[in-house]
């Protein structure tokens, strides 16, 4: 999505007196809204209730797209190789405060791109140990924003995919090659899954060509239910995953509840619409000249479990009442 929102340039005509009159123009100018680069990995048009929330976000700090504030949009419609230009084309602008939305390589190639102009992302992953920040209570720098840390509820994912399906033994662990985060996290994962006496097998996807052979492959490596690691890239394909799913039987966690309503079988995580909501909003502080450094990281403090009931019994998968008990969400 494209849209206008470039700073308004005033004009003034090269006289023979404009240049000792210029000064005085620019004073009598009325001054250019400012610009906010909104950058994300996949396209803002797919996920709808996500903007809608950052430009509530943004609306709650006083700023009104069209009215005192104007937006740039730049989407890698899911090619990790065009985030660095396109933070970069944003950086030219130049855009006031850069929104890097959708992950941490979003947020590290808005990071290349500037020094200088304030950042403010949305992630699960940690942004300390990829460099992001300083640290989460005084990030330092020129960047700041909201981390899920969905990463670091991988481990809980496995204890609840052994309460669902407790004679479960073998895992696949969906994840991408190019996802650090999701790589950096497996260390976690493989010692929590050593407690539960569950043998990870790692499906490595980057494609939706491998997403289908990750699938196709479950049976000859003798997988028993997939748990699906975050990423922007498979969120783009939940329809995709949960079809899988349901074609090979196999009962799969997820990491948001948009995979559940989507007919997915169980998620659990954070609340990824509010993430884009505090976006906003620290986008707008930043415009009213708080400096990122000061921001501290905002953590998710709120995490959903939804339950798919219906394709609980497509897979023919009895639901523990202990965990529908815990639901925040039961799909009938």
């Amino acid at each position: 999505m494209e849209c206008g929102g470039r700073h308004g340039t005033a004009r003034v005509h090269h006289t023979s007196g404009s240049a000792a009159v210029w000064p005085l123009v620019a004073r009598t100018q009325q001054p250019a809204m400012p610009l906010v680069g909104y950058l994300s990995f996949t396209s803002p048009d797919e996920r709808p209730t996500l903007l809608k929330a950052f430009l509530q976000g943004l609306e709650q700090a006083g700023y009104l797209i069209g009215r005192n504030v104007a937006i740039e949009y730049r989407s890698a419609e899911g090619q990790v190789e065009r985030l660095p230009i396109l933070a970069a084309e944003l950086a030219k602008l130049p855009a006031g405060v850069i929104a890097a939305t959708g992950g941490p390589l979003v947020a590290l190639a808005a990071k290349g791109a500037t020094s200088q102009i304030p950042i403010v992302f949305t992630m699960s992953a940690d942004p300390v140990r990829l460099g992001l920040v300083e640290a989460l209570n005084r990030p330092g720098g020129n960047v700041t924003g909201v981390a899920l840390m969905s990463y670091e509820l991988d481990a809980k994912r496995l204890q609840m995919l052994k309460e669902l399906v407790p004679k479960t033994t073998t895992v696949g662990v969906l994840l991408a090659a190019k996802n650090t985060a999701a790589q950096q996290s497996l260390a976690e994962m493989r010692a929590a899954a050593d407690v539960n006496g569950q043998r990870l097998v790692v499906l490595n996807a980057d494609s939706e060509a491998e997403i289908d052979s990750a699938f196709a492959s479950l049976e000859s490596q003798h997988i028993e239910a997939v748990l699906v690691t975050t990423n922007p890239f498979y969120e783009g394909r939940r329809q995709q995953l949960v079809a899988l799913a349901q074609r090979y039987a196999v009962p799969v966690l997820y990491p948001w509840r948009e995979y559940s309503i989507a007919g997915g079988l169980i998620s659990y995580g954070p609340n990824f619409t509010e993430s884009y909501h505090q976006a906003g909003f620290y986008v707008g502080r930043i415009l009213h000249q708080e400096k990122p450094a000061d921001l501290p990281v905002v953590q998710a403090t709120k995490f959903e479990l939804v339950i798919n009931r219906k394709t609980a019994k497509t897979v023919g998968i009895e639901v523990p009442t202990a965990l529908l008990l815990l639901a925040d969400e039961v799909i009938e």
